[in-house]
């Protein structure tokens, strides 16, 4: 392996980068190496700039983009002290749309229409918690503290640790999934062939099957569950402060894009015309 990529992974892990996280910036480095078939050290500030176009004319997100640069400024800036090598970089911004949200009746269709045990019960802890789907994954059975009513998430988003709560109803029916399907530990939804929990690619082609089993046309993923999360939370009068601590977010601007598709609170929203004095004539 290229010694700049070797000193790397030794500076990422040095740093607390999250391990998915250090993965992505990883293979950024060994793809440019690949792409010029030539050491780190040996490429030019021409050559990166060609393979910063090739990644800025992906059709992938803005957010992968920035993913990818990322990965090639902390390897010039850190590693290689060469900050120069990357000094042209500017950050694509995303310009996204409303997320998908479902009503509280598809959800309680899709639960239902999850047949596997296993599945079904981290779809339950997604949107029963706001969870990401790596977050869920990678639960641990002291991750559950039933005393204290919480959920710890050890390394969300940035590896920053929270807590989350967990409802008593959450926390009986896991406890029914525990007795039932004995997972193997340290994991809460592992395998017992394997010993490990399943893919995020498992989960998403799980709630695929179930959307089109219960007849919801909407595009379901797991990261929909925490936008419902989120959404219902707020439809029900939960303070947004509230709910920024509960998914993670580092700002609330984050949080607050999700009031803006809360239909109970657009319909409860007035016109100012509707806040005039009305006379009749």
């Amino acid at each position: 392996m290229d010694t700049s990529i070797e000193q790397m992974r030794q500076d990422l892990a040095l740093a607390g980068y999250a391990l998915r996280t250090r993965q992505r910036y990883l293979r950024t480095a060994e793809h440019l190496q690949k792409r010029f078939d030539r050491s780190i050290g040996e490429i030019t500030r021409h050559q990166v700039r060609e393979f910063v176009a090739t990644i800025l004319a992906h059709s992938r997100s803005a957010s992968w983009k920035r993913m990818e640069l990322a990965g090639l400024a902390f390897l010039y800036r850190k590693t290689l002290g060469r900050p120069d090598m990357v000094s042209f970089l500017s950050w694509p911004k995303d310009h996204p749309g409303l997320p998908t949200i479902l009503s509280l009746e598809e959800v309680h269709r899709l639960l239902r229409a999850i047949d596997h045990p296993c599945y079904q019960a981290i779809a339950m802890v997604m949107y029963g918690t706001g969870l990401r789907i790596d977050e869920a994954l990678s639960l641990r059975v002291e991750d559950i503290d039933g005393a204290r009513s919480v959920l710890r998430v050890q390394r969300g988003k940035g590896g920053k640790p929270r807590e989350v709560k967990l409802s008593p109803a959450l926390y009986g029916w896991l406890r029914r999934y525990w007795v039932r399907e004995q997972p193997a530990k340290p994991y809460v939804f592992a395998k017992r062939q394997t010993g490990k929990p399943p893919t995020q690619e498992t989960m998403r082609d799980a709630l695929r099957l179930a959307a089109e089993h219960a007849s919801i046309k909407k595009h379901v993923t797991p990261h929909v569950l925490r936008h419902c999360f989120a959404t219902h939370l707020l439809e029900a009068g939960t303070d947004v402060r509230v709910v920024q601590a509960l998914m993670g977010h580092a700002s609330i601007h984050t949080t607050a894009r999700y009031a803006q598709v809360t239909e109970k609170l657009v319909r409860q929203t007035p016109s100012p015309l509707d806040l005039l004095p009305h006379k009749r004539r």
